[in-house]
């Protein structure tokens, strides 16, 4: 493991003593071979941005701090088989080199099939750092492209080829973890990664997205089937959600389920798009809130629970900039910014969401 250090030492980095000092990245140029059509708003533009985000943490936080860089492989075809039928890994190895559209909004360019196994196989690699590391390196951030949590087990959707969060998941539990928890902030409802493990009670998936919205999934009612009766938690938040909003279901809502789940591992399907910048929603965060809410998740974890956080969406440049480099700062214990937007009553509307995702979960959890 390597440490890009990017002006600091390496042994102030890895000397510093705070868990968070030395964050892991995992990132590759093979994501930037996924190459989108003109105007299309996945693009490579994206990942640049995420990683100026990341530079300027660095940059800000000054001497004793580091990110360590793990090599990336691909993806196994056993980590893969995990999570997706046999005949969809298959069919994307026949339409590798290939440039088309498999859906109306997901493309394919000549490299998208080898940055998709290359995007799983940072998930992979991000779980086994975190695992294998030291305990300051306890938490990572991986920045796949192409993006994975629309993805189906059996079909690419949504922008994403493969479900790179869910390999990450179903690796986690290869190795060992017992509980595993999959927070997904991004504005779109992260369909994919639910249907995987909606039967599955040693992942729980908690997420908080714009309803209604694209992909009209993603219901308060929908909680799980079988023996995974409990471990879906879904928030539909009405457009136009701010910092308030979310602060106010992370009090009420989600901190205190995964406070009660008990993750050993932790991992986010951390998409920017319910920022207030993005051209594809209508909710209304601001920078800070997504580093707000990486502090708030790390306060209810257990002090041996390592978090992955795993680049899913967002498309304004601006905002992922600044976005990334506020959850930077928050997985590096750095004090936070005071939020611009001041404090924000609840609409009705917001807090009937709310009170409404309560009932629902409260045979399942304490969400009083």
């Amino acid at each position: 493991m390597s440490t890009d250090t990017s002006g600091d030492s390496a042994a102030s980095a890895s000397s510093a003593g705070s868990p968070g000092r030395s964050v892991v990245v995992l990132d590759d140029e093979l994501f930037l071979a996924h190459v989108a059509p003109p105007e299309h708003p996945e693009c490579g533009e994206r990942l640049l941005a995420v990683r100026e985000g990341l530079a300027r943490a660095l940059h800000s936080l000054g001497e004793g701090y580091g990110y360590a860089r793990p090599p990336v492989p691909d993806a196994t075809a056993e980590q893969l088989a995990r999570v997706h039928d046999p005949a969809h890994i298959e069919q994307l190895g026949h339409l590798a080199g290939r440039a088309s559209f498999l859906e109306s909004d997901t493309y394919l360019s000549a490299g998208s099939v080898p940055a998709a196994h290359r995007a799983a196989g940072a998930a992979v690699a991000l779980v086994d750092a975190l695992i294998d590391g030291a305990a300051s390196h306890s938490r990572g951030f991986a920045l796949p492209r192409p993006p994975g949590h629309h993805a189906l087990a059996d079909r690419a959707m949504g922008f994403c080829l493969l479900n790179n969060v869910a390999v990450a998941a179903a690796h986690a539990r290869a190795r060992g973890r017992q509980r595993v928890l999959v927070l997904d902030w991004d504005v779109h409802h992260g369909n994919g990664t639910e249907a995987i493990f909606y039967d599955d009670p040693s992942v729980l998936f908690v997420s908080l997205h714009q309803y209604p919205c694209y992909p009209g999934t993603g219901a308060d009612r929908d909680v799980g089937n079988g023996n995974g009766r409990g471990k879906t938690v879904n928030l539909p938040l009405p457009p136009g959600g701010s910092d308030a909003l979310y602060e106010a279901a992370f009090s009420r809502i989600v901190l205190p389920i995964i406070e009660q789940f008990s993750p050993d591992f932790a991992l986010v399907s951390c998409g920017f798009d319910a920022h207030a910048r993005d051209p594809l929603a209508s909710m209304e965060l601001s920078s800070t809130a997504y580093g707000q809410m990486t502090r708030s998740l790390l306060g209810v974890l257990r002090q041996d629970c390592p978090l992955g956080v795993v680049l899913e969406g967002g498309y304004d440049l601006q905002a992922l900039a600044e976005s990334s480099e506020a959850v930077a700062k928050a997985l590096f214990d750095a004090p936070p910014q005071t939020s611009t937007t001041g404090s924000v009553p609840l609409s009705a509307p917001a807090d009937a969401a709310l009170r409404q995702v309560q009932r629902v979960q409260a045979p399942y959890w304490k969400v009083d």
